[in-house]
């Protein structure tokens, strides 16, 4: 039997092998590492929200507080998953671009003595809201804790200017505020907030500007990065902010969101 040949008549349109895929080289790993977890992480806990809606949330339709601790239960969950061996998003992402496993990249972390333990920076959407300037004693006070705000805000990906806003405007720097409400501290949790945060000594500064960091970013990826909405439901709650989807129409909670991000378009102009 006689071979067949093919007749081509544009070889340019024809591969004569597979193509291997290229990958960037000039990328900074690690960012892009830490942002393919946090996509895996905002993935998972939509997925997480999804399932609880279909079932009334964990702790009931009319459960007191409970959107509030099942945002963090959700939070906390989705992270724990991302940091583990997680669903293989993060790893397909990073792969993809890389043509490596993160697993590569996490054993080559291994030979640090001190881990990176930053998180990508959460951005934000802000108003334009006149600058309020604090009063100097207050400036002062808060600036005693800048290398732990400054740590606070590469381990939670949050501005550093945001948490000081934050700080002034709760307890105006002082590490021994208590309000009418029992919040405590810097930047003032409530006993029950701060056990679902972690915090162990509310009256330590160290953990009670972690904790309170770390809820002002669960509400800042909670409301898609709306700071409005954020600081709004760090006043008054996120189950009235989403009651209202809006700002809450009580008057220390506006007049509370105006304030911090008037503090916060002083400090940043002080830069």
């Amino acid at each position: 039997m006689s071979d067949i040949s093919l007749k081509i008549t544009n070889p340019n349109k024809h591969i004569s092998q597979v193509q291997q895929p290229t990958y960037q080289k000039n990328i900074d790993k690690k960012k892009l590492a830490d942002a393919s977890k946090q996509f895996e992480s905002l993935l998972t806990s939509m997925m997480l929200k999804s399932m609880s809606q279909t079932t009334g949330g964990l702790f009931g339709e009319d459960s007191f507080g409970g959107d509030f601790y099942e945002s963090i239960f959700q939070y906390e969950i989705a992270n724990h998953i991302a940091k583990g061996k997680g669903l293989g998003v993060a790893d397909m992402i990073y792969k993809k671009i890389t043509g490596e496993s993160i697993s590569k990249l996490n054993s080559e972390k291994q030979t640090n003595s001190l881990p990176d333990s930053n998180t990508p920076k959460i951005e934000y959407k802000k108003p334009e809201v006149p600058a309020v300037k604090p009063t100097e004693q207050a400036l002062d006070r808060v600036s005693k804790y800048d290398p732990i705000i400054e740590e606070a805000a590469q381990t939670h990906g949050v501005d550093k200017n945001l948490i000081k806003a934050v700080i002034l405007a709760e307890s105006a720097g002082k590490e021994n505020a208590v309000s009418s409400a029992n919040a405590k501290g810097l930047m003032q949790l409530i006993d029950a907030t701060a056990d679902y945060l972690g915090v162990k000594n509310v009256w330590n500064p160290k953990e009670n500007i972690f904790g309170g960091t770390k809820y002002l970013a669960e509400l800042l990826r909670k409301y898609d990065g709306d700071l409005k909405l954020a600081l709004a439901g760090y006043n008054a709650g996120p189950g009235n902010v989403d009651k209202y989807n809006d700002v809450p129409p009580f008057t220390e909670t506006q007049t509370y969101v105006k304030r911090v991000m008037g503090y916060l378009n002083h400090l940043e102009a002080m830069q």
